[in-house]
Order: C-alpha cells, then structure tokens, then sequence
C-alpha cells in the first residue's frame, strides 16, 4: 500500500587495475589525466605487467595498438584504463591482449599483458591511469580508498554510487 517515495542508491567498487604504488590522478605527468579532462579516477604505477579489469563488466573499447581499453559495468560507469603514457606510439609493440572486445569481464580477469621494460624504454612513462569517462555528467559520486600500495583485482579504490 505504501509507494516507494525514494529511489535507491546503487554503488559500485572499483578495485585496482594493476599491482603497484598508488597514484592520485593529480600526479600524472599529462594535463589530460591531471587536470582530468578525461573524467575522475586514479593511476598506478605497476611492479608486473598484467593489466585486469578493474570491475565486473563488457569490453567496449580496446585499442588497436592495445595502449587502452574500456570496460562498462553494470552500473553504467565507463572506464578507461590506459596503459603508459605516449604509448600510442608503440603501435602495439609490448603488448598483448588477454581479452576482445565485447567480452564479458569479471573484476580481477587480465585483459592486457605489457612488458613493462619495453614501456620503459620506449614510451614516456609506465604509470597507468584509469578514469570514468563518463563522470562529468554528476551521475555518479565517488568514495575514495586511502590506499599507497596495490594489488591487482584485489586493492578497493574507490566505490561510485548513482541514483536511479
């Protein structure tokens, strides 16, 4: 007889993306990702190389050159992870895919395998920032993990809750 007056909250929590140091997004040696013109998030800088999906979700975007990928979840987020800075460059060389678009993901699942020496070598830096790219919207809010050190599909760092 009572009608719900309130819509519920739903949240999400997104886990590392790599195992490595902690970096806020402010700390990324690119405007893009610290100014954050690509949408809120965190980056890591990976000690091994295999990039997993940091949510439960469908890849709906991975790079040719394998450089980035993007994977939606339930909640709607969309997150971009990508590998490296100025790694576009690489045309793919260091990289390895371990899923395909339009695959369904679970948090923890490796989707791309990097040689980190190679990255290193080549490419400005090896830090891996991962962003909602769909969070300038004001969809979503964001609780924010204190963490320094990662584990890969393990380390929460950050839940996003959204009314609907």
């Amino acid at each position: 007889m009572f009608k719900k007056l309130f819509k519920k909250e739903k949240s999400e929590t997104v886990y590392a993306h790599a195992t490595g140091e902690f970096i806020p997004l402010s700390d990324v040696p690119d405007p893009v990702f610290n100014q954050k013109m690509m949408g809120e998030g965190i980056a890591i800088k990976p000690t091994n190389g295999t990039i997993v999906a940091p949510i439960s979700g469908e890849i709906i975007q991975l790079a040719d050159t394998l450089h980035a990928f993007g994977i939606r979840s339930e909640l709607g987020q969309e997150i971009l992870v990508h590998i490296g800075l100025e790694t576009v460059a690489l045309k793919g060389e260091g990289f390895k895919a371990l899923a395909a678009m339009g695959d369904k993901v679970e948090k923890g699942d490796g989707i791309i395998q990097v040689d980190l020496a190679y990255i290193e070598e080549h490419a400005a830096s090896t830090i891996v920032p991962m962003v909602v790219t769909n969070s300038a919207d004001g969809k979503f809010e964001f609780e924010w993990k204190e963490v320094t050190e990662t584990i890969a599909g393990k380390t929460e760092v950050f839940t996003t809750s959204s009314k609907s």
